[in-house]
């Protein structure tokens, strides 16, 4: 049965798509609404009504792309793995590239129905700073599909570049949707958890440099006024004990109730991923598994957490999007990525509604000047933020652009999107740097802690 929200969209959309030959349709619903739920039911009525006859989907990693087949699967009652007898088939972005002509002279013949599942990956506009994927849609996709139905939780690009075939207002820039659906309202329609973030702060830290000793109040005053790095905050054993405590208890608390509610710690780099899990067992007497992208079969690991009673996962850029794992309730979140678009679609990992008696969700933070701001803007669809930035405003283009070919495909942060085998994973450019960092020449102590607790939608 469609979630009210679900069947709302539907029919917004075949509404639309019925109105026009050749359509495009923009749906923004908060990470966990159960989109992909919502598009296989605009696929499923389309097909009732003859409209289409093939149905394709893009989406950014090999993960959310099985998660999509299956969805579509189950509404359509096929294979939907784009051979014999299937109404269509599910893809990575990154694999648009290596279809061939035959493939797309196939197609072409049919009316296709194509839905982009976390569109904001692809950027597109005139001006030069379109990334590849985006250029692929526009030069492969647009031009063939009968209708295209885009899905995004989070519709913006942290390089606050155009997202591909987006609409945006003027003067202010911000993205054009035709159906939006905040957390705000799935969570008063109990479609998502109310999330609480805590935001750990020091009021008694030092910074110890040979004879030298400053002495700060907050985590906030020290990066500001002293060279250091907060890659020496997540990486100091006290504040990764005492984050990792806080997240310990919580869900043994939750645990009680839930007794198979999980926790994700998203790391920065293999190796602090290593180091977290090692002090979940061995000082916190937890069971920890981890996935990264060094992984032979990351998907395995997720997807065996995702059936167990694990209490923790620890994971390095593999679990931030698009995987469904709704027993996940409690998140420590220690990236070295401060952006806002990867801040929600973190937080959105435990949001999903299960049907376990405790639905409380909590994420454990710093107090970091970037993520105090996202934690306080929680409550915004679209924060001002985010806003689009005019080609003719002062813009500096990011590392990521198609001038750079490491980096041509997407980058959240510093984390940089390669392909293995079709399997879209986020590598830390900065992990190989740690090692002669600064920042590790100096002394950092904390001394006493502090907790700010952010509820959001409280009235």
């Amino acid at each position: 049965m469609l979630r009210a929200w679900q069947a709302e969209c539907a029919a917004q959309v075949i509404e639309k798509f019925t109105l026009n030959k050749h359509s495009h349709f923009f749906c923004q619903a908060t990470p966990g609404a159960g989109k992909t739920v919502m598009a296989a039911e605009v696929a499923s009525r389309l097909f009732e009504q003859g409209m289409i006859d093939l149905v394709l989907c893009f989406s950014p990693s090999l993960t959310v792309a099985e998660g999509m087949q299956k969805t579509f699967s189950w509404k359509l009652e096929c294979s939907f793995n784009g051979g014999l007898g299937s109404l269509g088939g599910s893809y990575t972005y990154q694999s648009i590239r290596f279809l061939d002509e035959n493939f797309w002279n196939t197609v072409r013949k049919y009316r296709v129905l194509v839905v982009f599942d976390e569109i904001h990956h692809c950027s597109f506009d005139d001006e030069g700073r379109s990334n590849s994927w985006g250029l692929e849609i526009v030069s492969k996709i647009q031009g063939f599909a009968r209708y295209t139905l885009a899905l995004s939780g989070t519709p913006w690009r942290s390089d606050r570049l155009p997202i591909v075939m987006a609409e945006y207002s003027d003067p202010d820039g911000k993205v054009v949707c035709d159906y939006q659906y905040g957390l705000q309202q799935a969570v008063e329609d109990e479609v998502c958890r109310c999330p609480k973030i805590v935001l750990i702060d020091n009021e008694h830290l030092s910074v110890k440099a040979g004879s030298d000793n400053q002495h700060f109040a907050s985590i906030l005053d020290c990066l500001k006024q002293s060279d250091v790095s907060y890659q020496s905050v997540i990486h100091n054993e006290d504040a990764m004990n005492y984050i990792l405590n806080n997240g310990c208890q919580k869900l043994a608390q939750i645990r009680q109730e839930s007794p198979s509610a999980g926790g994700l710690v998203v790391a920065s780099s293999i190796k602090h991923a290593k180091d977290i899990q090692k002090r979940l067992v061995e000082h916190f007497n937890q069971s920890a598994c981890i996935v990264t992208y060094h992984h032979d079969n990351p998907l395995h690991e997720i997807e065996s957490f995702r059936h167990s009673k694990v209490q923790w996962i620890v994971s390095v850029g593999m679990i931030s999007e698009g995987t469904d794992i709704p027993r996940l309730q409690v998140c420590c979140h220690m990236s070295s990525v401060k952006t806002e678009l990867y801040f929600r679609q973190v937080l959105g990992r435990i949001l999903r509604i299960s049907d376990s008696p405790n639905q409380e969700a909590w994420l454990y933070t710093f107090a970091e000047e970037s993520l105090i701001g996202f934690a306080e803007r929680i409550e915004q669809d679209i924060p001002e933020a985010c806003m689009l930035i005019k080609p003719n405003m002062n813009f500096e283009v990011y590392e990521n652009s198609t001038s750079n070919p490491e980096c041509q495909n997407n980058e959240v942060g510093s984390l940089t999107f390669t392909d293995t085998n079709n399997l879209i994973v986020w590598r830390d450019r900065l992990s190989p740097v740690l090692e002669s960092s600064p920042w590790l020449h100096r002394e950092l102590y904390f001394g006493s802690f502090k907790e700010r607790v952010l509820s959001a939608f409280l009235s």
